[in-house]
């Protein structure tokens, strides 16, 4: 609790920081920091290194014969030697893609024996010399090689001497920059998109193409003009495996090679042309292909509040179920979330606990997504345990909602729907009436990137009830929304699920989401249901530390005695009603019924004890109270501000308690 009270002043916390973390306002601080000279022992040998990569640069402009540059560029040998380089090298980006893609995505996404094997071959063509690649080309692929002789009986293919050969070399080359440029792209792109797109019904090659591919774009293109002016700059795995012949294989890496023999003033112009194309490429890349929203499109999202909700009127018919679909649940989970779960069809089920208890693992065990639980699964009568994860008709909304960034909130919410198979003027349609209902039908044209946290939550919200699932998993569907908003789609969201022939779960932090949306409660803690029934009885009795103190309940837990419940954070409560002695319970205590004096109570509480007030804050008209004492554990008690000044309490003010046993509850875990 002693992390808490600084948060009390937050003025003097936040200057504090700022002074530790410098201003990026412009302070005198910050500008002598940002102008604050390198250490001249590494500006030194830096400074050198730059010299040493530009003076083989500056030679080539140097000895270029600028007069004779276009004459040199224009002759028929250069000529050739460029048609036939951006041949081999656009057949080789091609080759690339259709291998390097499916390889990086494979790396990045899929477990399995062998990995770090298959990697380091990615990776061997970068290292290795090429002209050893050309040899090793040469042994597998050439007349005398491990597949020349079959390809070239089988098929007549001889790629030793021939422009497919010096495509396949190029290829063989350059193909590892892409596929380690991808991979890192999927690396940093977060499973949550495709898994949500999955859970909307979207098989894996759709997944692939309409969500991953798109997303992971720009570290294609950057690996695609990498490979590109690779293959175009090949030179030593060319000459050694298909050869140098004019107009056949005499890539312009290899004319050069020539020129330099016989004349150098034109090798001199051709590795400069050499030079601009591969400058051209970096400086294309340089910033611009982050894979970050513009910068129009980041002011946007800053600047766009949460709008009103003014939802537009929807017809039912367009967001009605026929009333024979229901789609009852049971599901035995096992692994680290340990549970049985049965519910009827139309049952709301939110589910609560601490953090690490293992509501999100049970969400995503009945989604198939996780391999930290299992969930033998039956919706509606269908066993569904064996189907992946988009076949089992079961949608979810994770936290941060996992729109996807390059569609609009339109194509968002109607993305489940085209999965499933839905005309494409039919599935806007009604996703656009899901918009409206929820409020955010007017920003159907937007990307995630320009809305708000509330407003994006909302699109994802829709997106999952107009996919029409039959096991509906929301985690935190809420939890973005400003609390006006958060009760207009809170009674969105109650009215849908009232005609919903399905089993919704929803994972909460928020006492009222649990008791105005759900049927049922079920308490996680630590992967074990602590408890399952109606929000008024886990209201009335938790059995849960945590479920208690969320209520806003003091919450001890203990071992019951002859004298009372002896608590596990020390001391001893005394209670009317007390199980038998040695069985573990919870002592309840609502923060009204601790009784603040200044000095030691006379008359009837059984329970007494000093402490002292740790921190006070404002809860509605009345103020909550932080007592810290060495007799029991820390408990919250609830007075009056008249109280609190006539009582002349301030934090570190000894003071006593006192709680009646009749105000104590114990329930027995």
């Amino acid at each position: 609790m002693k992390r808490a009270a600084p948060g009390l002043d937050g003025s003097r916390t936040g200057k504090r920081a700022g002074r530790r973390t410098g201003n990026p306002g412009g302070s005198p601080a910050g500008d002598r920091t940002a102008r604050r000279r390198p250490p001249l022992l590494l500006a030194l040998p830096a400074l050198a290194a730059v010299a040493f990569l530009a003076l083989p640069l500056v030679g080539i402009l140097a000895r270029t014969e600028w007069g004779e540059l276009g004459g040199h560029l224009s002759s028929p040998g250069t000529v050739q030697a460029l048609k036939l380089s951006l041949l081999v090298s656009f057949w080789a980006l091609g080759l690339s893609l259709l291998l390097g893609v499916p390889l990086a995505w494979l790396l990045a996404r899929v477990p399995f024996p062998g990995k770090a094997f298959v990697r380091s071959l990615v990776l061997l063509p970068m290292v290795l010399p090429p002209t050893v690649g050309g040899v090793a080309l040469l042994l597998a692929f050439g007349r005398r090689g491990l597949l020349g002789p079959w390809l070239q009986d089988t098929f007549g293919i001889t790629l030793p001497f021939h422009t497919s050969g010096a495509v396949l070399a190029a290829t063989f080359v350059a193909m590892p920059f892409l596929v380690i440029s991808l991979e890192g792209a999927l690396g940093g792109l977060r499973p949550r998109y495709e898994e949500t797109a999955a859970s909307l019904g979207a098989s894996p090659v759709r997944v692939f193409l309409t969500v991953t591919l798109p997303m992971v774009m720009p570290g294609v293109v950057a690996g695609a003009a990498l490979t590109w002016a690779r293959a175009l700059g090949e030179f030593g795995a060319t000459i050694t495996f298909a050869g140098n012949l004019p107009g056949t294989t005499q890539t312009l890496p290899l004319q050069v090679y020539l020129l330099l023999q016989d004349e150098p003033e034109a090798a001199t112009s051709v590795s400069l042309l050499l030079l601009v194309i591969a400058m051209a490429v970096l400086i294309a890349l340089r910033g611009r292909w982050t894979g970050g929203p513009p910068a129009r499109e980041r002011r946007t999202a800053r600047e766009t509040g949460e709008d009103p909700v003014t939802p537009a009127p929807v017809p039912a018919a367009t967001l009605s179920r026929p009333a024979d679909e229901q789609w009852a649940l049971h599901a035995r989970v096992t692994g680290f979330t340990r549970l049985t779960l049965d519910a009827g069809p139309g049952t709301t089920i939110a589910v609560v606990g601490p953090n690490g208890a293992g509501k999100t693992t049970l969400l995503r065990a009945l989604l198939g997504l996780t391999p930290r639980a299992h969930a033998d699964l039956t919706v509606g009568g269908t066993d569904v345990t064996g189907l992946p994860p988009h076949r089992r008709r079961v949608a979810w909304v994770p936290q941060d909602g996992a729109l996807f960034p390059h569609m609009t909130a339109l194509a968002n919410t109607a993305y489940g729907l085209r999965a499933q198979g839905v005309p494409r003027a039919e599935a806007r349609r009604a996703a656009q009436a899901w918009l409206d209902r929820l409020g955010v039908g007017h920003l159907g044209h937007r990307k995630p990137a320009q809305l708000s946290g509330g407003q994006a939550q909302r699109v994802a919200l829709a997106r999952a009830l107009a996919a029409r699932p039959r096991l509906l998993v929301l985690d935190e569907p809420l939890a973005a929304l400003d609390q006006t908003t958060r009760a207009h789609v809170r009674h969105t969201l109650r009215t849908h699920l009232a005609g919903f022939g399905g089993v919704c779960l929803i994972v909460t932090h928020d006492p009222v989401e649990a008791v105005s949306l759900a049927d049922r409660v079920l308490v996680l803690d630590a992967g074990r249901a602590i408890q399952d029934a109606a929000p008024a009885e886990v209201t009335r009795h938790p059995r849960s530390p945590w479920v208690a103190r969320m209520l806003g309940r003091n919450a001890w837990p203990g071992t019951a005695t002859p004298d009372g419940l002896a608590l596990d954070g020390g001391g001893t409560l005394v209670a009317a009603e007390v199980p038998p002695p040695g069985t573990a319970a919870l002592a309840i205590v609502a923060p009204e019924a601790v009784s603040v004096h200044r000095e030691r109570p006379a008359g009837s509480p059984r329970n007494v004890w000093s402490g002292t007030v740790r921190e006070i804050t404002g809860s509605g008209s009345r103020l909550r109270l932080l007592i810290t004492s060495d007799l029991v554990p820390d408990l919250v008690a609830e007075i009056t501000p008249q109280a609190a000044a006539e009582l002349g309490l301030a934090d570190g003010v000894p003071v006593w308690t006192s709680v009646k046993a009749t105000e104590a509850t114990v329930v027995a875990l």
